[in-house]
């Protein structure tokens, strides 16, 4: 209950203040605040709230038994406060139904928790408390606390006491410990980086459409269906006698270990890094595909009588090889080129056959190409009419590779279905028999086709492989900030659009996209995106001068179908409806903090935001993504890519501060 005091009390009061403030001249405490402060001191000694009139009639207003501090947020036993700007919050009741405030006095703790020294939070008074205004019974009294006067990474713990105008409550609220940690903390930018930001590492991937004889793997190795047909035989021939072929993928107990560097001699290889990697797996990156599952291939040369032994029988080891050129410096054509290859080595050739030939086919599904006729080699890259194997007295034979180019010459782009197999005849006799090798994919997947281009602007036209999702790497040695906001909003983002441990892709605003602006008629870009998200007119958080000018970074990107800007899954009309974060130091001058902006939501991030919007030094906006998308991806609408943040990926938790490292 609020009363009005006379002027006589108030006289009093206040002499009574002067004569405490007096006394302790000289004998205050290193903190400025009154001496031997304690944490059970009768609040009522203060009066700092106003007079205490203990003929008042009425009850004693009371505070709340659970204070909060700063976004609402409670974490291991103490509220984490994700912002600098603190603000101190408790409920207060006055059974009179009358108006209260609270003082709340804040203390650092020890190692057990407990209170060890009084905070000053304010000079407005000697006792360095902060008093709330006043508030109706039942409702949040609250305070902020100026800036500076608590720091980061330090436990504080707070209680509150209420007064109605007349009355104190005779005893402080329960304690509330509380820290003020950024979600990520960061140095400056690094003076140099090794960090490639579009460097690519080759994956594992498996097949859709392995053909008849070979099973169909799931991405952990296990069959998903398997062969339908393992042999193909031609007809019999006059004589009776039939040509078979099988094909057996690699043993998964036999795989060739990786070579440390490549045999002499094979310049012949289109993938220069396929002779490395183990067989019974397939591996791709952006522009190449190196197939090393599909195994062997066995010949067997048959009688009539299919109870007798094989008359003869040719044992094959077989790989292929996909090239795309992405431009012209790649390829040294005008054309958008990709070129295939297969290795065929034997293994074991039966004298009874006499001599072996492999015919290669490889089809091509191209409205705009031109084919070259196969190119056969040696592993010296020395030309050789054909894949062909005289039966050696020694058992020694040498690797045949077959090469074909094809030229694309069409406009806008096509995606190229390709299939293959091998047709084997043997000097013995029989008719040809073919293995089916599978194509580059079913319609849905398409794993194997490259898409040829001539969209990108600066760039001839060119081919790649867009079933393979790049990677582009955020360089946090030098743009640590932009770094730490577009980890911390994969980690929060409903779907994590971009994250990799998430395994959640972002879609590319390409050039070719068919979704228009419905105000402007004219194909979306990025300006429309961001338009949204990052108005002119939004004001940027401030922050120290030492983080430089600031700007408005969006996530994810206005270059996507993810941008809360686009028309899509994550639309906003507003970037108010985005999570809210700014950079800025942490009071100690060398180190930076990625902090909840509270100015549009209090509690800071909920977690269910589709978008962030963030005050970020321009420096390290305008940089972090100024190699995306790189030319040699040839990115089109909607084709897909991850965002790497190496210094953070470490990270583990948004619910603790996670500390910067450099990379390199």
């Amino acid at each position: 209950m609020r009363r009005i005091c006379t002027l006589s009390a108030l006289r009093h009061v206040a002499v009574g203040a002067v004569l405490a403030v007096l006394a302790g001249v000289g004998t205050a405490s290193a903190s400025g605040l009154p001496p031997d402060p304690s944490p059970s001191k009768a609040p009522v000694s203060y009066s700092v709230a106003g007079p205490e009139n203990a003929a008042a009639s009425g009850s004693r207003p009371a505070s709340g038994s659970s204070p909060s501090a700063g976004t609402g947020y409670k974490y291991g036993g103490y509220w984490r406060v994700v912002t600098p700007d603190v603000v101190l919050r408790n409920t207060v009741t006055d059974p009179d139904g009358g108006t209260v405030n609270l003082t709340f006095e804040v203390w650092t703790t020890d190692a057990s928790g407990k209170p060890k020294d009084k905070v000053k939070l304010t000079d407005k008074n000697p006792y360095g408390v902060e008093v709330s205004p006043y508030v109706a019974s039942g409702k949040t009294a609250q305070v902020p606390v100026e800036r500076g006067r608590l720091k980061p990474g330090v436990t504080y713990t707070f209680h509150t006491n209420a007064y109605d105008g007349s009355l104190y409550e005779t005893e402080w609220s329960p304690w509330a410990n509380f820290r003020i940690e950024p979600y990520l903390s960061f140095p400056a930018p690094q003076a140099s980086s090794t960090i490639d930001p579009v460097a690519q590492k080759v994956i594992e991937f498996t097949r859709t459409d392995p053909g008849p004889a070979l099973p169909t793997l799931r991405k952990d190795g296990t069959t998903f269906k398997a062969p339908t047909r393992k042999r193909t035989c031609g007809a019999p021939d006059a004589q009776g006698h039939k040509l078979c072929i099988e094909l057996n993928p690699p043993s998964k107990t036999a795989q060739t270990p990786p070579r440390a560097s490549a045999p002499a001699g094979l310049d012949v290889d289109q993938v220069d890094w396929c002779f490395a990697k183990p067989s019974g797996k397939n591996y791709m990156n952006r522009t190449e595909a190196c197939l090393k599952n599909i195994g062997g291939g066995t010949l067997i040369f048959t009688d009539t009588d299919p109870d007798k032994p094989a008359l003869g029988t040719a044992t094959f080891s077989i790989e292929q090889r996909l090239k795309t050129y992405p431009k012209k410096a790649d390829s040294g054509s005008d054309l958008a080129e990709f070129d295939q290859q297969v290795k065929l080595v034997p293994t074991h050739i039966d004298p009874a056959l006499k001599g072996v030939r492999m015919r290669w086919n490889a089809g091509t599904v191209c409205t705009n190409c031109a084919t070259t006729n196969i190119r056969w080699a040696d592993s010296t890259d020395t030309p050789i009419g054909d894949a062909y194997w005289k039966v050696a007295t020694d058992g020694i034979y040498g690797d045949r590779w077959g090469t074909i180019q094809t030229r694309w010459s069409g406009t806008g782009k096509e995606t190229i279905d390709l299939g293959w197999s091998i047709t084997a005849t043997v000097d013995a006799g029989g008719n040809p028999a073919t293995a089916d090798f599978g194509s580059s994919g079913i319609h849905a997947v398409r794993e194997l086709a490259p898409r040829c281009d001539d969209i990108p602007t600066g760039i001839k036209p060119g081919c790649v492989l867009p079933y393979f999702s790049p990677t582009y790497t955020v360089d946090t040695n030098l743009y640590p900030a932009a770094g730490a906001y577009y980890w911390l909003m994969q980690q929060k983002m409903p779907y994590h659009d971009g994250s990799v441990r998430w395994d959640s892709l972002l879609s590319y605003l390409g050039p070719d996209t068919t979704v228009k602006n419905p105000k402007t008629g004219q194909p979306w870009t990025k300006n429309d995106s961001r338009g949204v998200v990052c108005p002119d007119n939004w004001a940027k958080h401030p922050a120290d001068a030492s983080l430089g000018t600031l700007s408005c970074d969006e996530y994810a990107m206005a270059t996507t179908h993810e941008s809360g800007g686009f028309p899509a899954r994550n639309q906003v009309t507003s970037g108010d409806q985005c999570a809210q974060l700014f950079a800025d130091t942490m009071g100690d001058g060398s180190n930076f903090g990625l902090w909840a902006d509270t100015r549009t939501a209090t509690n800071g991030p909920s977690g269910k935001e589709p978008c962030g919007r963030a005050s970020i030094p321009d420096r390290q906006n305008s940089g972090a993504f100024h190699d995306f998308p790189a030319p040699t991806w040839r990115m089109l609408d909607g084709d897909t890519f991850f965002v790497s943040n190496p210094g953070f990926e470490h990270c583990t938790s948004v619910h603790t501060t996670c500390a910067w490292r450099k990379v390199g």
